[in-house]
């Protein structure tokens, strides 16, 4: 895979899932935007890392629910790196509790964030895509968007309503040259999840017939490829990458 001379902007890219997608895309030369809200430290520590690669890469701090606030980000990026090629929708929040004990505030927040968040990144990136007549969209969705999960209502409604958008914004795009796949990763060893006890871990692995607990460079790995040239005709898909969970 050959990223040279290409801008990926990854929303949520300064860990995780998001951080292992950037070292992918810069391992294989592409210029790397990463998009974030909270830590700055932390998003200085990644395009730290990143620059290790050689290839350009800013941080943008962008709370991807605002519709406005995303837009002048997209525009940023495009003036200072000349265009984008490749957009990652990686950023995401959980507020899980069961159904009977969620208020709105909790579901109204993940929904900003995952589904609308992924939706505005689109919209802003839509026109340049179309302009260019090539591009890569990846999204984040989850497993859970695919078989639900309990306390999880509203984190799986949202990545479900991602492989929604994903499948109808491919069709949109394809006779425009521009590929529109997401990822359902199962469970990631990530931050939210190496906060459990070993006791959870060994439970977790127990379902996965994997038997073991996924990586973000797991993740990566898959997300590289549908945005290189090899996938060139694949669109509307979601890959999960899930260790067989939800076979």
């Amino acid at each position: 895979m050959n990223f040279e001379n290409k801008t990926a902007v990854i929303t949520g890219g300064s860990r995780g899932i998001g951080l292992a997608i950037a070292k992918k895309l810069a391992e294989n030369g592409a210029n790397i935007a990463i998009l974030y809200v909270g830590d700055e430290a932390e998003g200085k520590n990644a395009v730290a890392e990143l620059a290790a690669y050689g290839t350009k890469v800013e941080q943008y701090f962008c709370d991807v629910s605002d519709f406005e606030g995303s837009k002048k980000v997209v525009d940023t990026v495009l003036e200072e790196f000349g265009g984008i090629d490749i957009l990652i929708n990686n950023a995401g929040i959980t507020r899980d509790k069961l159904v009977l004990n969620m208020d709105e505030k909790d579901f109204d927040a993940v929904i900003n964030v995952n589904l609308k968040g992924t939706f505005n990144m689109i919209k802003h990136t839509y026109k340049h895509f179309m302009k260019k007549r090539s591009g890569r969209i990846v999204s984040t969705s989850s497993i859970v968007g695919l078989i639900g999960n309990a306390g999880q209502a509203n984190y799986s409604a949202s990545k479900a309503g991602i492989i929604g958008l994903t499948k109808s914004v491919a069709r949109e795009l394809a006779g425009r040259g521009v590929t529109v796949n997401a990822v359902a990763p199962g469970y990631i060893g990530t931050d939210m999840t190496n906060v459990l006890s070993d006791k959870v871990k060994e439970a977790m692995k127990a379902q996965i017939p994997a038997k073991r607990i996924g990586t973000p460079e797991d993740v990566a790995n898959v997300v590289a490829f549908l945005c290189s040239d090899e996938a060139a005709y694949v669109t509307g898909e979601v890959i999960r990458v899930d260790g067989g969970l939800a076979i």
